[in-house]
């Protein structure tokens, strides 16, 4: 390409190649098309690939509206118009549009195109994407999310000139209207480049973005990455639900086995090139269902690309979001496009609010959340683009799926739910940006949510988002990210949900008190352990359910062992480097029988809570393959992955002999105490623990104590009861038990080692808290959301 015209004559150019382009030439070629030139110059060399090509410039475009006395024309016709009415929006923008592709090139744009296309395609036999890039597109502060177009396949100059000029008048569709004006930008100050890239084959391979933090929360140090079959347009488009990964950047670096989460989506559809001689370019196919049922890339794949964010991301000194594919030709991965992410970005500093639900009711659909909000409205069921004005102000919108053009609309709403879509869909960028709680992916909203009906739509419970029957009460209130006043004491949190594990990391703590594997058990694998051991020799109905929830995983041992590590490594990976204590399983034999399969392997207790759990369980015979499984997974966290902080919990030991058994066997299966620095801490929560607690203290370096059984067999409670006269009783401050207390904090203090208290009692009664302070307590393990008020009751 070497007659195109130099740098220094690119004031005057009409198109540029890629490879002369920077980032501070995105007046001249949008954001799109500079960001290409910028990698392609740039990170070539620290191995970053991307398919090269050339831009029209902003020149060119503003000669083509001036040639064809269009400039003054278009001002008119959108100068008074109300943004606000859905319908003339529609008639505008479609009388806009008709008169630019019926417009011809300017003679030197045209010849320059051919001259520049005839280099690019020497071989004619090439395949092309052009896209659009709009030159306030893809700036840090306004995203301009596929408002205009973008073909794929196109083959040939005249076909290739023909959309160029669709791609020109795409800078007047109605959602790009809408957004200038929204935003603040005058319509005539924004020009369209038009970028021609050759493809990468991921119509044979797979496609999809990722984003350099995670999009709900914020947090920093992972890379999001969704993948499916096809080109990327599917995943853009929110036509289908992807598969999802994080890879954790600081492990990442370190070449750990850095993914530390994975979520298979349905990928039902993908979309791939069109036969030769068919009248469309590209077409979509169903994926064959052995596809669905496994990842769409494998973990060198996952790692690369991680990789190329990072690079990325540095580069540019700011939470990108990239476009990939994988060409199923040639093996390799290639960036398509990067562009500042513009919304948790722009967050910081910024007021945050957390959103809790104060009640219950019927879920009526589920899929993924889309922000931590939650919104309430009546729903309206919008089933074709021309039904898009009956939305209201405070409506629930939903749809099969939200294309960007209903952008104008969706800002209306108190809600979106989609039937299809990951969170990279346009639809879910615009609802982050404009601020709407969204859950994309639900499979069936638009066919068991009722018109009219009143729904609660939570975001605010992890990836998952839920859709209620009705209006629940919210709670709302301000979240504190700044920094406390320093107390004697450290505050640590209680974690369940690893989904959450990434919002909660940024309030203010020094660590993790207690992340319980009962949650990730439960929801994450929901089979018990012995099921999947067994596994195939086990009855036809179990073996469908466990074959059933570990599609994608080599094996159901695989998949329930995965599990552990990923819920784990999540929450490792948020808190990293500090402390995370996690709880070996402390389910009881009722918890386990609602487990898929488990009434076939627990026992029936009379009183479970007293009965066959905790370190009693891992020490028989009955127990100790399942109990190795969790060994395994957490030994992988801390020494494949790299997550050293993870620290680990034995729970309910209520002999001395229990406790040697255990540690014994820990050590056999790779976690021995003091090597590599593990810590092994005892829940000391049976009124034993605290008696004899200098002889439990030769086994662990430390204890956690567990108020709320603590105080329940001290006082001769039974917890689970419902009865009002024995929950009157139930309080952590009776002095019985706040003198087994006080005998665990004081033997642990002349031992020098570690104690903790993660119970319900710190969270509830702030008094409680103070008086565990004045006793000498090294930490206070707290429910997130009472983490400030007790720090800040802790600081007076």
């Amino acid at each position: 390409m070497s007659n195109q015209p130099t740098v220094a004559q690119a004031g005057d150019a009409y198109v540029l190649p890629f490879e002369q382009l920077r980032m501070t030439d995105v007046e001249s070629v949008g954001g799109k098309n500079a960001s290409l030139g910028e990698m392609i110059s740039q990170l070539a060399s620290a191995g970053v690939r991307v398919p090269t090509g050339f831009a029209t410039t902003a020149l060119a475009f503003r000669d083509f509206l001036q040639h064809n006395q269009l400039t003054e024309r278009i001002q008119q016709r959108l100068v008074n118009l109300n943004i606000d009415d859905v319908r003339a929006l529609a008639q505008a923008g479609a009388e806009i549009r008709r008169w630019i592709e019926e417009a011809p090139f300017q003679p030197r744009l045209e010849q320059e195109i051919r001259r520049a296309f005839a280099q690019l395609d020497a071989s004619g036999q090439g395949s092309f994407a052009v896209r659009s890039s709009a030159t306030a597109e893809d700036l840090p502060d306004a995203s301009f999310a596929g408002q205009q177009e973008t073909f794929l396949n196109v083959a040939g100059i005249e076909d290739v000139l023909q959309k160029i000029r669709i791609v020109f008048a795409s800078l007047y569709n109605d959602r790009a209207i809408s957004y200038r004006v929204h935003k603040g930008f005058a319509h005539a100050e924004v020009a369209l480049s038009a970028g021609i890239q050759r493809m990468v084959r991921s119509d044979l391979g797979a496609a999809g973005v990722m984003f350099t933090l995670d999009t709900e929360s914020g947090f920093p140090d992972v890379v999001f990455i969704t993948s499916s079959y096809g080109l990327g347009e599917t995943v853009v488009q929110g036509a289908v639900n992807p598969d999802e990964f994080y890879v954790f950047k600081t492990t990442l670096a370190q070449n750990k086995s850095a993914i530390i989460r994975r979520s298979l989506g349905s990928k039902l559809i993908q979309m791939e090139f069109a036969p030769a001689g068919s009248a469309e370019r590209v077409i979509t196919t169903d994926v064959a269902p052995e596809k669905r049922n496994r990842f769409s890339l494998e973990d060198a794949d996952i790692t690369e690309l991680a990789k190329f964010a990072v690079i990325i991301e540095k580069h540019y000194g700011r939470p990108m979001d990239i476009e990939w594919g994988k060409d199923g030709k040639d093996g390799l991965l290639y960036i398509l496009q990067a562009r500042p992410e513009t919304v948790k970005s722009q967050a910081i500093g910024q007021l945050e609010m957390r959103y809790k639900l104060k009640g219950s009711s019927k879920i009526l659909a589920k899929g993924r959340a889309i922000g931590q909000k939650i919104g309430a409205g009546p729903v309206r069921i919008i089933r074709d683009a021309n039904e898009m004005d009956r939305v209201q102000p405070g409506d629930v919108l939903v749809a099969d799926m939200t294309d960007p053009n209903w952008e104008p609309v969706m800002k209306r709403a108190a809600a979106i739910i989609t039937n299809r879509g990951g969170r990279t869909c346009h639809a879910a960028i615009i609802a982050r940006e404009l601020g709407v709680p969204a859950v994309v992916g639900c499979g069936d909203a638009t066919d068991v949510l009722q018109e009219g009906a009143v729904v609660t739509v939570s975001c605010a419970e992890g990836d998952e988002g839920h859709i209620y029957d009705g209006l629940i009460e919210t709670e709302i209130t301000e979240i504190s990210r700044g920094e406390l006043p320093e107390i004697p004491v450290k505050i640590t949190m209680n974690i369940g949900n690893p989904q959450l594990a990434f919002d909660f990391c940024q309030i203010p703590n020094s660590g993790v008190g207690l992340a319980r594997l009962e949650f990730i058990i439960n929801n994450y694998i929901g089979v018990h352990p012995r099921a999947v051991l067994e596994y195939p020799n086990i009855d036809p109905d179990l073996k469908r359910a466990v074959e059933s929830v570990a599609r994608g995983y080599a094996s159901p041992r695989a998949f329930y062992e995965d599990k552990l590590v990923e819920g784990v490594a999540t929450i490792a990976a948020a808190f990293y480097p500090k402390s995370v204590i996690v709880r070996l399983s402390d389910f009881k034999s009722n918890e386990y029988k609602k487990l898929i399969g488990g009434s076939r392997y627990e026992p029936d207790e009379e009183n479970p809570m007293l009965g066959f759990r905790g370190a009693s369980r891992y020490v028989s015979a009955d127990f100790g393959e399942a109990f190795a499984l969790e060994c395994v997974a957490l030994k992988r966290v801390r020494e494949n992955m790299g997550l050293d902080n993870v620290e680990i919990m034995v729970p309910f030991v209520r002999t001395t002999k229990q406790a040697e058994r255990v540690i014994d066997m820990m050590a056999k299966l790779g976690l021995r105490r003091g090597e590599n620095g593990l810590r092994l801490i005892m829940m000391c929560e049976v009124p034993s623990n605290a008696i004899l607690a200098d002889e439990f203290l030769t086994y662990f370096d430390g204890f956690s104590i567990g108020s709320n059984d603590l105080t329940q067999l001290t006082l001769g409670l039974d917890r689970d009861s419902g009865m009002e006269l024995l929950a009157i009783d139930f309080d952590e401050r009776d002095p019985a038990v706040t003198f087994m207390i006080e005998r665990a904090i004081d033997a642990c203090r002349q031992q020098n080692k570690y104690v903790g208290i993660c119970g319900q009692g710190p969270s509830d009664h702030p008094d409680f808290a103070k008086w565990l302070v004045e006793k000498g307590i090294t930490s206070i393990s707290l429910n997130p959301d009472s983490v400030v008020q007790t720090w800040e009751m802790l600081a007076k």
